[in-house]
């Protein structure tokens, strides 16, 4: 797309900001993404399924999830599973988890160096956590803080996880030099007001030679949110 030849930004909803990081760390001879606005995504996982419902249907998916989370069936048929990270069963994660492990650079011997300098080329990275989010167990995924291995306490902030003192994928180089910034907004998950969309996604996305207006992003954003909010699935990546 020529439109994109000069770079853009993503702004990435729920569970669409690992599929926003997949673009950023995969894709080979893409243009640059710019600023990554993240809103609610469970970068380190989360440890709990988010329930699709109340119907019949939804509870025998959720038990099946929640016995067999790791196992091919599953990791095959079902999306959250793919980024499901149980802290006490970090053997089975590591080893059958089918894309989280590989995205985040947690597998030992096959980090891979190119995924951690195409994200740390990023000019900013907002990671937004809602204050009453009860979707992502724990909350803090949103800022890449996690349970320790082997433990469900205590909530390590992200400056305190392996993946971030280790720089498995180059987020402490982009928070060392001041690119990373950790929002926190009350609301439930995705939930976010306008006033925060204006204050703290819109400075991202203006661009002075555009003719699109501060008033047009809002609108857009804002009505992307309700629709996913609303949808079954809640995953999106805007570009």
């Amino acid at each position: 797309m020529k439109q994109l030849r000069g770079g853009y930004n993503i702004v990435g909803l729920s569970q669409g900001n690992l599929i926003g990081r997949a673009v950023v760390e995969y894709c080979d001879d893409g243009p640059p993404v710019k600023n990554f606005i993240s809103l609610g995504g469970p970068h380190a996982g989360t440890a709990s399924v988010p329930l699709c419902g109340s119907g019949f249907f939804c509870i025998i998916v959720d038990a099946l999830i929640k016995l067999e989370i790791y196992s091919d069936y599953v990791q095959e048929h079902l999306a959250p599973s793919g980024y499901l990270k149980i802290p006490t069963d970090m053997a089975d994660y590591l080893k059958s988890c089918r894309f989280l492990p590989k995205l985040n650079n947690e597998i030992p011997d096959k980090r891979n160096a190119t995924y951690k300098e195409r994200f740390s080329s990023l000019e900013n990275l907002v990671l937004i956590m809602f204050q009453d989010d009860a979707v992502l167990i724990p909350r803090e995924t949103a800022w890449f803080g996690y349970y320790p291995d082997g433990a469900f306490d205590p909530v390590l902030p992200p400056q305190k996880t392996k993946l971030y003192e280790e720089d498995w994928i180059g987020l402490k180089t982009l928070d060392e030099a001041g690119r990373v910034k950790f929002v926190s907004v009350p609301g439930g998950h995705l939930g976010i007001s306008k006033g925060d969309m204006k204050k703290y996604i819109v400075p991202y996305l203006t661009n002075k030679k555009a003719s699109v207006t501060v008033s047009d992003l809002l609108v857009a954003i804002w009505h992307a949110v309700l629709g996913l909010a609303l949808a079954e699935g809640d995953d999106a990546v805007l570009i």
